[in-house]
């Protein structure tokens, strides 16, 4: 029986034990500071806000390219050699990263590209879930696997409000950006995930603390989302209050699991210090 082995991108924010857990395959995505390249997941995220800081500078981001892909995927190959590759990819709407993987994928057999239209812990609980159904089922025909996939895509929800406007202005990503004009007035956006595109969709006024509390309310009114498992996700600097009172609010709605996801260097370079976010699947 063929082992099928599950990869994505750092975007996904995935814990190290997890990814470790399950053998999920990640590719690291980029970050540029001063013309310097560094590798997500290899730079130390408070290193991109000290240098904001120093520099007043915010660093720029950019997808894994399509030979760095050919290079991961055949290091997969032998690590486990005649396996079959799942990738589960950041959302083609906001990086070039799935079509490089797409191209790096033409010099192989029985890899399977799937574009999870999703980042961060939305990404994440796609990923996860996969790994979920292959230890529960190890001998699930791929296309079974990739069937329940897709079908869970349109079912991740993410919700987030980024720590600073001025990061999330710099990184382009958000389509309808103009719309948040209004810093002065202490506006906090909300940040969803819709046809793979980042759309601010509400916005909050006031302190941090209260416009969480209030993002999480919205959240779970508009979305069903399955109570098993839940991903809070945040960004260094984000009060410790914070996380005490939603995980809290998490078990007063029922949840049984809550795993809380640093994000790391891509969507902070795009969130800022102190971020905070919320992802699941509907049921």
């Amino acid at each position: 029986m063929r082992r099928i082995i599950l990869s994505t991108e750092s975007g996904a924010d995935l814990p190290s034990d997890l990814a470790a857990k399950y053998d999920i395959q990640v590719v690291p995505m980029h970050i540029i500071m001063d013309g310097k390249d560094y590798l997500d997941g290899h730079l130390p995220v408070q290193d991109i806000y000290d240098y904001y800081d120093r520099t007043k500078k915010i660093p720029s981001t950019t997808a894994t390219n399509a030979h760095e892909y050919t290079k991961f995927f055949a290091n997969i190959r032998e690590t486990f050699p005649d396996s079959i590759i799942v990738h589960i990819g950041y959302t083609s709407k906001a990086s070039s990263s799935f079509q490089n993987a797409v191209i790096a994928a033409e010099d192989f057999e029985d890899i399977f590209l799937i574009d999870a239209l999703n980042v961060t812990g939305g990404l994440g609980a796609i990923v996860l879930h996969a790994a979920q159904v292959l230890e529960k089922e190890p001998g699930i025909e791929p296309e079974h696997l990739i069937e329940q996939i897709e079908s869970t895509v349109p079912k991740s929800r993410l919700s987030f409000i980024p720590g600073s406007l001025e990061f999330l202005k710099a990184g382009g990503r958000v389509s309808n950006m103009a719309s948040l004009i209004g810093t002065l007035l202490k506006i906090k956006p909300c940040i969803e995930l819709k046809d793979g595109k980042l759309v601010s969709t509400k916005k909050y006024r006031g302190k941090m603390s209260g416009a969480t509390e209030k993002l999480f309310h919205d959240y779970l009114k508009e979305f069903n989302v399955d109570r098993h498992q839940l991903y809070f996700i945040y960004s260094i600097g984000l009060d410790e209050r914070i996380k005490e009172r939603m995980d809290e609010l998490a078990e007063e709605n029922g949840f049984e699991h809550v795993r809380w996801i640093q994000a790391g260097g891509m969507i902070s370079t795009h969130s800022g210090p102190g971020g905070f976010g919320v992802a699941g699947l509907e049921k």
